[in-house]
């Protein structure tokens, strides 16, 4: 009884420093621990268990060879966003979609889609595609909540599509195949996309006026394709480019998923192909050390965060709160559904307040031997997870995307309401929860790649 009492002390103290915002590796550090201190018996002896577990809890969750992962696959992404590769193929599919209604916000989708193959990184996409998509649309008078909600919804394929640092940190939090969540994550991701396809396709017909028809005539429209011919992509061009992303896709997840590379040697092969990419795109030397930098300004924390995550971990092994959490969910008397159902609410109710590697470190250790004691598939619930945790970035009145979004904008000089992208990107959560429903239902959308290639 008194581990259980230091147990919940321990989650009511971490609510507490996170909402004081404290930062969520420091948060999670500082209640540990307290946490063991209280556990070993707060006295002289308990300092050096702290120091004990903090160093090798740091030596064993660091140490593996799967974590160079997420710096390298960062590095890919980081690469080929600068080299201009992106901007290239937005253009392109811009200028192919031309007669299309809606054009530019089925572009960002499938753009999205595409850079979510080279990167795995939702918020990237977010501040990369608020950079090319949104000047583009507001020129041809989208109605600008549309348009942001538009970029905001679709970059949560970039979590999503493989590959993604979540899918990368569910599978070491869960000790599953890292290849086969990736393999899980095409089928779900292309549905997510036709579904955010057909929403923009008829909302354009249904409203024109927030896709800018009727702001524009055909013959303005011409005249604006041809105003800035900066803004212009060749069509030789736009192949080529076109060609370095599939070319990424097929060495780096075809390695992968037919097995010839590990998902760390995937990801080395695929950051160099991004670096040879960026310099025939014309990457100088002070851009490569500037992505370099960037990479690790942005993959310390989250490997900092995976050290306190495990730390915490064994925290409240220690106090038994992971068992107590179990035999609450397992003898509730609730059907499976209503247990996955609590989960997601759960999900949804963090990602108002923190972002998603932070909620998956608190949560997937947890839930996921749950979701397979009431007979879940361990797969087909980690795309179940992702896509809650995702949608939870676009959820009021913290959706870090929207967040993002807006800070990208700034310097447009617009004056766009943080609650007008909520309000427009609000179908696309529901079109993520619809997605999520159906895997919940058919969980052979997502083991179904995986069944086969593994």
């Amino acid at each position: 009884m008194f581990e259980v009492n230091i147990a919940v002390m321990l989650v009511v103290c971490l609510i507490i420093l996170i909402a004081m915002g404290v930062h969520i590796a420091i948060s999670l550090g500082m209640t540990s621990a307290i946490g063991i201190f209280l556990t070993t018996g707060a006295d002289s002896y308990a300092f050096e268990t702290v120091q004990r577990m903090l160093a090798a809890t740091a030596y064993e969750a660091i140490r593996s060879y799967v974590f160079a992962v997420i710096p390298l696959f960062m590095l890919m992404g980081e690469f080929i966003g600068r080299s201009g590769v992106v901007t290239d193929v937005y253009r392109g599919i811009n200028k192919l979609l031309h007669r299309i209604p809606g054009r530019l916000a089925l572009a960002t989708i499938i753009g999205n889609a595409l850079f979510s193959f080279v990167t795995g990184v939702s918020i990237a996409s977010a501040a990369a595609f608020s950079r090319i998509a949104y000047p583009e649309m507001k020129r041809f008078g989208y109605h600008k909540g549309f348009a942001l909600g538009t970029i905001a919804g679709s970059s949560c394929l970039g979590m999503l599509i493989p590959p993604s640092v979540l899918m990368i940190v569910w599978g070491i939090l869960t000790e599953q195949s890292i290849g086969r969540i990736f393999a899980a994550g095409v089928l779900p991701g292309a549905l997510l996309m036709s579904l955010f396809l057909i929403y923009v396709f008829v909302m354009a017909l249904l409203k024109p006026e927030v896709v800018g028809e009727g702001v524009n005539s055909s013959s303005e429209i011409d005249k604006q394709l041809n105003k800035d011919e900066t803004n212009e992509v060749s069509i030789p061009q736009f192949l080529i480019s076109l060609a370095g992303i599939f070319f990424v896709i097929l060495a780096v997840l075809g390695g992968i998923l037919s097995g010839f590379f590990t998902p760390t040697e995937g990801a080395g092969a695929g950051a160099i192909i991004g670096l040879t990419l960026g310099v025939i795109k014309g990457m100088r030397f002070r851009d490569i050390i500037d992505a370099i930098l960037s990479v690790g300004r942005t993959s310390a924390p989250i490997l900092l965060l995976l050290v306190t995550a495990a730390l915490y971990s064994r925290t409240l092994a220690m106090t038994g709160m992971a068992n107590a959490i179990e035999g609450l969910f397992l003898d509730s008397g609730m059907e499976p559904w209503m247990i996955i159902g609590v989960m997601v609410l759960i999900w949804f109710l963090l990602g108002m307040i923190i972002d998603s590697i932070s909620i998956m470190l608190l949560t997937a250790a947890i839930f996921a031997p749950i979701a397979m004691k009431i007979g879940y598939d361990p797969i087909a619930f980690a795309i179940i997870g992702i896509i809650a945790i995702e949608a939870g970035l676009l959820t009021p009145p913290f959706g870090l995307l929207v967040y993002t979004v807006k800070a990208a904008i700034h310097g447009e000089g617009d004056n766009v309401q943080v609650m007008s992208i909520f309000k427009s990107s609000t179908p696309y959560w529901m079109i993520m929860l619809i997605c999520m429903v159906a895997i919940i239902i058919f969980p052979e959308i997502a083991t179904f790649l995986p069944n086969a290639l593994f």
